[in-house]
């Protein structure tokens, strides 16, 4: 595969009070947060809307699992499906089965250190 990861899609992180943080980084730093964090917007080389999610959650989110790390990071990837394949066919951990949304594909991987990383195939246009 040419293309595996092809940018950031977001960061996650866990907090004791989302909402405290989200008025904090908006307030001081000016980030237009809504009830997900803040979405923001990049072109491509091509030219193409591409979108970045910055996410708070709660410090007991199990959405990290099995990771123990308090981020998970979500990186943009081309054909999912492939990639996938060859992460498993390369002896990396798949955690979960690849789910999809109108707004893209999602699958889970564990680095070598166990922080749980997600995979998305954006559809962009969705959130236009």
């Amino acid at each position: 595969m040419k293309n595996r990861v092809t940018g950031l899609g977001g960061f996650f992180f866990k907090t004791k009070d989302p909402d405290a943080i989200k008025k904090w980084y908006k307030e001081h730093l000016g980030i237009p947060t809504d009830q997900y964090g803040w979405t923001f917007w990049w072109k491509d080389k091509e030219g193409n809307d591409c979108s970045t999610q910055w996410s708070p959650f709660k410090e007991d989110t199990t959405y990290f699992a099995p990771s123990k790390a308090p981020f998970m990071m979500n990186f943009r990837v081309e054909n999912l499906e492939e990639l996938l394949k060859a992460l498993k066919a390369e002896g990396v951990t798949i955690v979960g089965e690849m789910e999809t949304y109108d707004y893209g594909k999602f699958g889970w991987v564990l680095d070598p250190e166990g922080n749980k990383l997600e995979l998305w195939e954006p559809v962009d246009k969705a959130f236009l």
